[in-house]
């Protein structure tokens, strides 16, 4: 009771915050994406904002355990795979094309109408389909 508790305001405090600092507005992203045009800086403000207090998260961590749970998770992987830079391309497509990305899409099924749902419904079937897919790649590659 006490994790799902701690996941709701966390969920409610990441929430509040994308619409906060306009990240759930598409034309916003877009215009952070537009390098070329009238170009947005104001995400790179945010990205900043999360990535600052990720880096000390994760060496305050080390050791350590949480309050609600077994372990911290680890650091992601820093080396640089086929399905890494695959994911990467899709992940930016999606958002170039759209202007949301998961945070975002799930925040804005509460105002986006049947267009936040589409793009949730969308973002959710292609999650399902990258594990056979991934699987299908890996034989293909393997077949080679």
């Amino acid at each position: 009771m006490i994790r799902a508790s701690i996941a709701l305001v966390s969920g409610a405090l990441f929430g509040a915050g994308l619409h906060i600092s306009g990240m759930t507005d598409t034309t916003r992203v877009r215009g952070f994406l537009d390098i070329a045009g009238a170009w947005d800086p104001t995400l790179a403000f945010v990205m900043g904002g999360a990535m600052v207090p990720m880096s000390f998260a994760w060496r305050l961590t080390r050791g350590r355990k949480p309050l609600a749970g077994s372990s911290f998770p680890a650091p992601p992987a820093s080396e640089i795979t086929r399905p890494l830079i695959l994911g990467s391309v899709l992940f930016g497509v999606g958002w170039g094309l759209v202007g949301l990305c998961p945070g975002p899409a799930l925040a804005s099924i509460t105002y986006g109408g049947w267009q936040g749902i589409l793009f949730l419904a969308a973002m959710l079937t292609g999650m399902w389909l990258v594990p056979p897919l991934r699987r299908a790649l890996d034989t293909v590659a393997r077949a080679a």
